[in-house]
C-alpha cells in the first residue's frame, strides 16, 4: 500500500525510488522494534490521559521527569491510563514546538531512561512535531550553509509570489528572509520565524520523518500526536491546509505503523472547523485513530457564559466517530489555551468575540490569526479553564460556586464518548499565572505555571476543603 501512496505523492520515478528506500528503512528498523510488546490493539476507548509538560512538577532532588513519575505513581494510577508528555526535546521557542533535535531529551528534564521508566508505568503519548523544525535545528543550519542534502529540506518562495489564498493561523509573515551561503532565501514559516516548515515535496524529508516516528515507537511511544499536521503539504495557489497530499502522508504513516507497530495509535491535532477536523479519521480504518475534539472547549465555555446548554447539547448529540476503531480526544484545556477557530459555524463571530472579551476581563489573553482580507480575528484564548469560567476578581461569588461550576464543566468532558485528556492545570484547578506571563510576555505562559512537587503534596494532604485554598494554587483531584 505504501508504494501506491508514494507514487501518488511523487510520481513514477521519484515514487519508485522512495518506495525502495522506504523498504530498506523498514528492514533496518524492524529488528529494533521487535522487542516492543504489541499490546492490545485499538484500546483507545478505555483510555484517559493526563496532559503535561515534563517540568510542570519540580522535585527537590530528582529530575523533573522523575518527579512526574513519582506524582503519577502516587496519585494517578487509578485515575488515568496514560500521559501525554508535551515536547521534551531541546527547543528554541514555542515551549518545545520549535524542535532543535528530534532524538534527544532535554538534559534539564532527564534522560531517555526516565522516559522509558514512565512508559513502564503507563501509556505515553509523544508529540510528533512534523510540520516544522527550529531555525536552530541542524537540518536548517545545513540548509543555511548550502549543504547537501539539506538544500531541499525546506520550502523557499519568491516574496513576490501571490500567497493570499494560504490559510494563516498566525499574524506573523508567511515567508521569512534568511541569509544563506547561496544568497538570501525567503523561507516558508507558517507558525513564525523560528519555526521553518519542512518540504515534503522532497521524499528524503518524508523518509527522515518516518525514521523519527519509528524511533519514538522504539523509545516507548504508544500514541503519536501529529502536531499541526493539517499544514503539512504546500501548493501555492491553494489554501495549503487539508490538501489531499497531506491525507496521503497521514495514511502512509498509518500504513507503516500498522505493519511495524500496530499497537501504536495516531492522534491528529488540527485546530480547525469540525468538518475538516473529522476528515482525519479517513474511512475509519486508514488514518488517525483519534482526532482532537477542538469545538468542545469553546462550546462548554459558551454554555456556562450564557447559561444555556442547548447548542452544546445539539452539537454533542450529532457526534459519532466513523468506526468502532476510532475515538474523539476530548479536552477542555491545554498548553495552548482554548482554540476558537473550530467553533466557527457553531458559534457566531459575535459570540466568539464575547468569549474573547470574557477571557480578557478574567485576566487572560487572546491570540489572533490573520485573515485573507487583511483583518485579524481570535485564534485561541490564553487562559486556564478555571479562570475562563469564573472571574478571579469577583470576590462576592463563593468559592464553592466557582468550584461547582468548574467540576461541572469537567464532568461534561468526562461524560462524552471518547478519550478524555485532562490538562494538569485543570487537575489542580490552577489560576492564570500572571507572574509567569509578566516575566516572559508570552501569552501561553498564563497556563504553564511550574509547581514544586513538595508544595503540591502538602496541599493535597491538607484536610481543609479544597475550595478554601487561596489563589493562585487551587488543587483538586
Amino acid at each position: 500500500m505504501h508504494r501506491d501512496r508514494l507514487l501518488y505523492l511523487y510520481g513514477p520515478e521519484l515514487g519508485q525510488r522512495a518506495a525502495v528506500d522506504l523498504d530498506e528503512l523498514l528492514a533496518r528498523l524492524r529488528p529494533r522494534l521487535a522487542g516492543r510488546d504489541p499490546g492490545a490493539r485499538n484500546g483507545v476507548q478505555n483510555d484517559a490521559l493526563l496532559i503535561t509538560y515534563g517540568d510542570t512538577l519540580l522535585g527537590s532532588d530528582e529530575a523533573p521527569l522523575g518527579a512526574l513519575r513519582e506524582f503519577a505513581g502516587r496519585h494517578l494510577k487509578e485515575r488515568v491510563s496514560g500521559i501525554h508528555l508535551l515536547p521534551f526535546f531541546p527547543y528554541s521557542s514555542d515551549y518545545g514546538f520549535a524542535v532543535k533535535d528530534y532524538l534527544a531529551v532535554r538534559p534539564d528534564l532527564g534522560t531517555w531512561a526516565d522516559i522509558e521508566a514512565l512508559q513502564a508505568d503507563c501509556r505515553l503519548m509523544f508529540d510528533f512535531v512534523l510540520n516544522h523544525v527550529s531555525a536552530e535545528n541542524a537540518w536548517f543550519q545545513g540548509f543555511l550553509r548550502g549543504e547537501a542534502p539539506y538544500r531541499d529540506f525546506f520550502i523557499t518562495a519568491d516574496p513576490a509570489t501571490d500567497l493570499s489564498t494560504v490559510t494563516r493561523p498566525r499574524t506573523t509573515p508567511l515567508l521569512t528572509k534568511f541569509e544563506t551561503a547561496l544568497g538570501p532565501r525567503w523561507v516558508w514559516t507558517t507558525f513564525g520565524p523560528d519555526q521553518v516548515d519542512l518540504n515534503y515535496h522532497n521524499p528524503e524529508v518524508l523518509l527522515r520523518m518516518l525514521e523519527v516516528m519509528l524511533t519514538y515507537v522504539e523509545r516507548g511511544a504508544d500514541l503519536l500526536r501529529m502536531d499541526a499536521v493539517a499544514y503539512l503539504w504546500k501548493e501555492p495557489g491553494t489554501s495549503c491546509v487539508h490538501l489531499p497530499q497531506t491525507h496521503q502522508v497521514v495514511k502512509l504513516f498509518r500504513d507503516v505503523l500498522d505493519g511495524m507497530a500496530p499497537q501504536v495509535e495516531i492522534v491528529t491535532e488540527t485546530n480547525v472547523p469540525q468538518r475538516d477536523n473529522v476528515s482525519y479519521f479517513g474511512d475509519g480504518r486508514d488514518e488517525a485513530q483519534m482526532v482532537y475534539q477542538f469545538p468542545l472547549a469553546p462550546l462548554v465555555l459558551d454554555a456556562f457564559a450564557r447559561g444555556d446548554a442547548a447548542r452544546l447539547t445539539a452539537w454533542a448529540s450529532s457526534l459519532s466517530p466513523p468506526s468502532e476503531r476510532t475515538a474523539f480526544f476530548n479536552f477542555l484545556a491545554s498548553h495552548d489555551g482554548i482554540g476558537v477557530v473550530p467553533a466557527r459555524g457553531l458559534l457566531s463571530a459575535a459570540e466568539i468575540d464575547d468569549l474573547a472579551r470574557r477571557v480578557l476581563a478574567h485576566g487572560g489573553q487572546v491570540s489572533d490569526k490573520a485573515n485573507p482580507d487583511g483583518s485579524v480575528s481570535p485564534y485561541e484564548l490564553n487562559t486556564t479553564f478555571f479562570d475562563a469560567l469564573s472571574d478571579p476578581h469577583a470576590g462576592a461569588e463563593a468559592w464553592s460556586t466557582k468550584l461547582d461550576r468548574f467540576i461541572c464543566s469537567q464532568a461534561i468532558m468526562l461524560a462524552l464518548a471518547g478519550v478524555p485528556g485532562i490538562y494538569i492545570h485543570s487537575l489542580f484547578g490552577s489560576a492564570n499565572d500572571q507572574e509567569g506571563f509578566a516575566r516572559s510576555g508570552w501569552k501561553r505562559d498564563l497556563s504553564h505555571q511550574r509547581l514544586k512537587l513538595a508544595e503540591v503534596e502538602a496541599r493535597l494532604s491538607d484536610a481543609k476543603p479544597s475550595w478554601s485554598l487561596a489563589e493562585p494554587k487551587r488543587l483538586w483531584m
